[in-house]
């Protein structure tokens, strides 16, 4: 009961570069305070990094979540963690009622060969020996994390800290993301019990499906779309979001 009555947060980085916000964040952050209004959540935004990013790359700096709240005195159930480039649908369920409290990712089907190459990389450098399933390797644009996760992101801050040379040496020179390969191996390496909620809840790579276009279908296929894998990125996510934001709220 008592969780019941605490609200649900979606949190997004939503950093400003030179004192303005990226217009295609504004436009995220507008379709997820509809979301919130209409399922009861909390919008909270992280609009300064806690460290210097080059020290820490910003989207590393998403473990720091639990701290952020307690510094803010938020009090919560459960917090999804969504990229700056999502637009979720006026439609969209609650989907913080299908997680059974666990942590949620949604499964990344993109470029397999980007996925492989980056879990081949950690294998090599971080990871010796180990391994999984590349068919349950999740998308870390959407996470849906509760106060028994808080342990883990320490953890997860403890080993960027402990291999810092190494991830930003992966992250310059091979060009496979930033948190989310250490992600999936960590939470395999800890025992955390994921649930892989499906891609409706985490539309990645939308061009590979060939469902982005002018018709807008994927404003019909799916709950949260997320504007990474475009060509021209710079020009086509702006555009992308723009168009699809006022084909479903204006």
């Amino acid at each position: 009961i008592l969780n019941n009555m605490k609200k649900n947060i979606v949190f997004i980085i939503a950093f400003k570069k030179d004192g303005q916000l990226k217009k295609e964040y504004q436009i995220s952050i507008d379709s997820w305070k509809h979301f919130c209004d209409k399922h009861n959540a909390e919008l909270f935004l992280m609009e300064e990094p806690v460290l210097d990013t080059a020290e820490m790359h910003i989207i590393w700096q998403r473990y720091y979540l639990f701290d952020i709240l307690d510094h803010n005195e938020i009090d919560y159930d459960q917090i999804l963690l969504v990229d700056a480039d999502t637009i979720v649908h006026p439609d969209c369920p609650n989907f913080f009622e299908k997680t059974n409290h666990d942590y949620c990712l949604v499964h990344d089907n993109g470029s397999y060969d980007w996925i492989l190459r980056g879990m081949e990389h950690y294998k090599k450098h971080i990871f010796h020996n180990e391994w999984f399933h590349f068919w349950e390797y999740g998308n870390s644009g959407f996470q849906i994390v509760n106060k028994k996760h808080r342990p883990f992101f320490d953890i997860m801050r403890e080993f960027y800290f402990q291999n810092q040379q190494t991830i930003q040496f992966i992250q310059k020179n091979y060009g496979i993301g930033t948190d989310q390969t250490p992600l999936n191996f960590m939470l395999r390496k800890h025992n955390i019990d994921i649930n892989l909620l499906p891609w409706k809840y985490n539309m990645t790579c939308m061009p590979k499906r060939e469902i982005i276009g002018d018709d807008m279908l994927h404003t019909k296929m799916g709950y949260v779309m997320h504007f990474n894998g475009l060509p021209d990125k710079d020009k086509s996510v702006p555009y992308w979001m723009e168009k699809t934001y006022k084909c479903l709220y204006d």
